[in-house]
């Protein structure tokens, strides 16, 4: 009997602490970096040592599985001297069946069911977690200090991140399918992580359509031609729109208006225009606008001449992924609009043929 009591209580205590090594490094895991600030900001202990845990990892994990790694070792060493003696030159319960109960028990008791536990509950469990890991640390702190420094010195990168923009870009999709995001909240995440990709080029409008005035026209003579103009900044020219020299506002215009001021020319509102080239990220234009206090910019090609113009509104559009459209607007997509009058033109010139009936279900680029 003594023998059977000491192989249970072997098998009892490489259990037990494989078991809480494995919730320990479930909850761990688990814990994202939100939930840590949001403790912190709580104030108290745990807070403060889930943000230590969480950056340097490696320390509690190191931890684990050193305790792990004894609770194994001295367990199976036990469990196996303690057969001998229940069963000595028995080695079918000594050399098979012993093992593999122990494995077993091993892999669902240690393994599976606690860290289905951990990774389930671990808000429930994080205090527990933090409080039993700070002892554990202390009893092992020589042998996890060696870890630290083998870890270290195998660390390629230091200071990396180990998320991509894929990676949060696959979470997004995972967090819409499961409810936690909606549709449009997710939309706006991807846009946000794809943004500093979108060139100027890519969300201006085309030189084609934008409506510009020559800076030496008069105020009335200005208005009197555009009387519906539904545009609260036009951009002045000299000459060609190869030169614009400034933009200005519709509120001044109305405003010179009402001070008698009809004969002076549009120059005489004119401010000066935020100027980048069809390469300029728009990350780096939304920082420029911001920068400025500005909402509109001239977009210009390798030539330095006009290629378009890029406002705030289409900075943001690109960012929530929708045409913000006022009660002004007659049309939504200007870039569109452009690349219609030109195909306009260009079978009026016959630089492109009209589509025949079988042609019509697409179109190639």
């Amino acid at each position: 009997m003594e023998g059977i009591s000491l192989l249970i209580l072997w098998f009892a205590i490489s259990i037990v602490f494989s078991f809480l090594c494995s919730v320990w490094e479930a909850v761990l895991l688990s814990i994202s970096p939100a939930f840590a600030e949001v403790k912190l900001q709580e104030g108290g202990a745990i807070g403060k040592t889930l943000q230590e845990f969480k950056k340097n990892i490696d320390r509690p994990l190191a931890a684990i599985l050193t305790l792990n790694t004894i609770a194994h070792t001295a367990g199976a060493i036990g469990v196996g001297a303690s057969a001998t003696k229940v069963w000595p030159g028995n080695e079918m319960m000594t050399g098979v069946v012993v093992p593999v109960a122990m494995t077993l028990a091993i892999l669902i008791l240690s393994e599976i069911i606690p860290k289905t536990i951990g990774a389930n509950y671990w808000r429930e469990l994080a205090p527990f977690t933090v409080k039993s890991l700070n002892f554990i640390l202390f009893v092992l702190a020589p042998i996890v200090w060696v870890s630290q420094l083998i870890t270290k010195a195998l660390k390629k990168e230091k200071g990396k991140s180990v998320l991509s923009r894929a990676d949060f870009t696959a979470m997004t999709n995972i967090a819409e399918k499961g409810g936690e995001l909606k549709k449009n909240e997710s939309k706006i995440i991807r846009n946000l992580l794809g943004f500093n990709k979108v060139l100027a080029k890519d969300v201006m409008t085309p030189r084609t359509v934008v409506v510009a005035a020559e800076e030496s026209t008069t105020i009335r003579d200005f208005y009197e031609n555009n009387k519906n103009l539904r545009f609260s900044r036009v951009p002045l020219f000299q000459k060609s729109k190869d030169h614009i020299t400034g933009y200005f506002l519709k509120d001044h215009l109305l405003a010179a208006l009402i001070e008698d001021k009809d004969d002076a020319p549009l120059s005489s509102i004119k401010r000066e225009l935020i100027v980048v080239n069809e390469e300029f990220p728009i990350p780096e234009l939304f920082n420029r606008f911001m920068e400025k206090r500005e909402h509109i910019s001239l977009v210009i090609d390798s030539f330095g001449g006009m290629a378009g113009i890029a406002s705030l509104e289409d900075v943001i559009e690109t960012l929530l992924g929708l045409e913000i459209v006022d009660e002004f607007d007659g049309t939504e997509d200007m870039q569109k609009l452009a690349r219609q009058r030109w195909e306009i033109r260009a079978k009026a010139l016959g630089i492109i043929e009209e589509k025949t009936d079988e042609l019509k279900g697409g179109t190639k680029e």
